[in-house]
This record gives C-alpha cells, sequence and structure tokens, in this order.
C-alpha cells in the first residue's frame, strides 16, 4: 500500500461531511434570502448570490484538494512567511484598498474581491503554533505572553486603521488557545472583571455609584485571608486602575463614531435607534420568533422576502433559516457547529506534537467566536459587530479562508503518526 493512500484514510471523515452540510445549508439559505416568487430564478443563476455562492463553493473544493495533497510540511515551514506576507496585505488596505461602506477592507481585481483580514486569521493560527511549538515556550512567563500576544494583537490592531472592528475584535478569540496552553488564570480574571465593570459604565449614569460598588469589593477582599502591607499596597493599586478603567469607558464611548456607540446602546436598549441598528436587530428577532416550532417552509419567509432584515445573507443568515426552518431547523444546525466544534476538540488532543494542537486549537477559537458571536448578534444579546456565520454566510473570502482553516489542521491530523516517526 502506498503511502498517500495510508494517509488519505486517515483522514477525518467526520470533519468532512459536517463541513460540506454546513456550507450545503448555507448555501440553500442564501438562495433562501434572496428569492422573489416574482421573478423566480435558478439557485445556479449566476446573477444573483445563491449562483455566486455555488462558484465559490467549487472553488472551495479545489482549495481542499491542493491542500490535502499538499506535503503537510508545507504549512508548518511557511507559517512565518504567510504570517508576515498578511500582515503587509493589512498595511497596504487602508492605503490602496477599495473603500466599502465606509471601510477599506478589500482588495478588488475587476469582478473579484479579497479581504486579507479574513485570511489572515489562518496565518495567525499558523504562526503562533510556530512560536508555541517548542518545549521551552512558557506561558506562565511574562517574555512569552508578550510574544503570543505580539503575534495576535498585530494582525488586530492593522484592521482597526481599515476601520474593521468585528474583524479585529475576533482575535481575541485566541484566548481560548492561550487558555488551553497554559496561561494564569488571573488574565481571565481581570478580563471578565473589566468588562462586567464596562457594562456597569456604560448601564449606570453616575459613575459614583460604579466606584463604590468597587470600594466595597476591594474591602471584602481585603478581609478574606492574610492582611498586610502588601495586600494593601496591590488592593490600592487595583482600586485606582479600575476607577480610572470605569471613567475612561465613556471618554472611548464617546470617541467611537455614531452608529458603533448605538450598536453598544442598541444592546441594552433597542428603543435607542429603532430605525437604524436597533431595526435590524428587532426584524431579526421577529423573523426568528415568526418561525415558531416548524418554520414557515422553505421559500415561504416574510421577514426576509421583502427586506426587513438588512445583510440576511451575510451577517443575518441565521435569522432567515430561523424564519424559514423554525426552533428545530435553528436547533439542527447549532448542533452540525457543536458536533464540528467537539470533534475539533477530539482532534486537537490526540496530535502528537504541540504545533499541531495549538494550531487545531486556533481553528477551534476562531471557529467557535464567529459562530456563538453571530447567533448572539442576530438574537440581540451582542453587539451588532459584522462578522460571518462560518461556512454559512454569503461571501467568497470568508469561504475561502475558513475552508482552508479548517483543512490545513484536517490535514495535519491525517499525518499525526507520520509527524510523531519524523520527530523521533
Amino acid at each position: 500500500m502506498r503511502d498517500s493512500d495510508f494517509y488519505f484514510r486517515k483522514i477525518d471523515w467526520v470533519s468532512i461531511g459536517l463541513y460540506f452540510l454546513l456550507v450545503f445549508f448555507g448555501w440553500i439559505n442564501i438562495y433562501a434570502a434572496v428569492y422573489d416568487e416574482q421573478n423566480a430564478k435558478s439557485i445556479f443563476d449566476l446573477s444573483i448570490n445563491s449562483g455566486s455562492q455555488m462558484v465559490w463553493i467549487a472553488t472551495a473544493v479545489l482549495l481542499i484538494i491542493l491542500i490535502l495533497v499538499a506535503d503537510y510540511r508545507l504549512f508548518e515551514n511557511l507559517s512565518l512567511v504567510l504570517y508576515a506576507f498578511f500582515i503587509i496585505l493589512l498595511i497596504l488596505t487602508p492605503i490602496i484598498g477599495k473603500e466599502i461602506n465606509g471601510q477599506r477592507a478589500w482588495f478588488e481585481i475587476g469582478a473579484f474581491r479579497l479581504q486579507p483580514a479574513e485570511f489572515a486569521k489562518f496565518a495567525t493560527a499558523l504562526a503562533l503554533a510556530k512560536i508555541m511549538e517548542a518545549n521551552t515556550f512558557d506561558l506562565s512567563k511574562v517574555k512569552y505572553q508578550l510574544r503570543a500576544l505580539g503575534i495576535i494583537g498585530l494582525p488586530a490592531l492593522f484592521i482597526l486603521f481599515q476601520p474593521d472592528f468585528g474583524s479585529a475584535m475576533v482575535y481575541s478569540a485566541f484566548f481560548i488557545l492561550l487558555f488551553r496552553e497554559g496561561m494564569p488564570n488571573r488574565y481571565y480574571v481581570l478580563a471578565i472583571t473589566l468588562i462586567l465593570l464596562a457594562i456597569l459604565a456604560i448601564l449606570i449614569e453616575n459613575n459614583f455609584i460604579v466606584v463604590g460598588v468597587i470600594g466595597v469589593c476591594l474591602v471584602i477582599v481585603f478581609f478574606i485571608g492574610k492582611k498586610n502591607w502588601q495586600k494593601v499596597v496591590t488592593l490600592a493599586f487595583l482600586g485606582v486602575f479600575m476607577i480610572g478603567y470605569v471613567y475612561s469607558i465613556d471618554f472611548v464611548v464617546s470617541k467611537l463614531p455614531p452608529h458603533h456607540q448605538n450598536r453598544i446602546m442598541v444592546l441594552f436598549d433597542p428603543d435607542i435607534d429603532p430605525l437604524g441598528v436597533g431595526w435590524n436587530v428587532t426584524q431579526s428577532k421577529i423573523a426568528i420568533g415568526s418561525g415558531g416550532l416548524t418554520g414557515k417552509g422553505y421559500l415561504e419567509g416574510t421577514q426576509t422576502k421583502f427586506d426587513f432584515v438588512p445583510e440576511q445573507h451575510t451577517d443575518f443568515i441565521f435569522c432567515t433559516l430561523g424564519e424559514e426552518f423554525g426552533w428545530i431547523g435553528s436547533l439542527v444546525v447549532i448542533a452540525l457547529f457543536i458536533t464540528l466544534l467537539l470533534r475539533l476538540v477530539f482532534l486537537a488532543e490526540r496530535q502528537k506534537t504541540r504545533f499541531s494542537r495549538v494550531y487545531g486549537y486556533g481553528v477551534i477559537s476562531i471557529l467557535f467566536f464567529h459562530f456563538f458571536i453571530n447567533i448572539s448578534m442576530t438574537v440581540g444579546m451582542f453587539p451588532v459587530v459584522g462578522i460571518p456565520l462560518p461556512f454559512f454566510s454569503y461571501g467568497g473570502s470568508s469561504l475561502w479562508a475558513f475552508t482552508i482553516l479548517l483543512f490545513i489542521f484536517i490535514k495535519l491530523d491525517s499525518h499525526r503518526i507520520q509527524i510523531l516517526g519524523r520527530m523521533s
């Protein structure tokens, strides 16, 4: 038996099957989102989004074949080169990129558009895996923490210049990877505390109340455990830092563009901008709720057909699913995503090298973040930040990027035994 045949059989067909199921359901929902009964066109018609997406799916299959037949060592050897390449593209994007809806996030060549921010995600995951593969890399030490955070923060910083806050936010997903690889828990406790303080600062107009809450909490912590001067100094420093942070929230929010301010405030009160951002979320929830248990039926949705929901074939594709397939259809798709994520966790944990495991958790982190935030966004649990649902939303760049991200890991997994043999 040839080695290529042996490793071809080692490919995880469960993950591949879940991928194609999600792509298929996404494709038919894209068609449903743009379907016009008065001027019905075939799902294969290249003049509508479903036809264009079919082309992207076909080319994604070609990418899959190229990845699976490539030498698995290529991805590790070129990881830092790919990272540097996409960093350069991200630098150039705000300068020479195509401006759409106030953002310079795309390169346009004829009818072809490429969004570098989407592809930079898999390059960042590869770069993190490369720098963390050494046995001496220890996330409990500050110098290694700074290296990892630098790899994550650099692309996010350049994406902010486009400006694309949603895509930049995705890079925070890599903290899931860092948690798995040993980042100290105190950083996550601090992050959660800062998030809660930010929410309180936004919800409560009088910051003195928030400062009072901080003071009470610090006093309680002081009386828990040992009491010494070091604890007093530490708590005093934390108190000053948190109070300064709370007062900085108002300043930062006030400097955001009005539509970004509205997206944040609408999360807490949809009536603040009922005809703007609030309209998107409200109509999305109406569409999902109107589907009931079993939905209105395929191509029978009304909220989506009459364009009540903006961006219903991209960022709000989930509401099309909810309206036409109902709670059951939504549950099936959510179950497919969760099954894929759990399968990838299983694959990541069985890897024989740290490079493959770290990259695998990079894939998991990005897919989970997109899945969770996109659905939370459509049901009004998170501000509208404009990130696609993986494999589901319309768009060539996102489909290609997610496909490359996933199938590099599937390729590495299929060679895990060979990788171990090469190391030994």
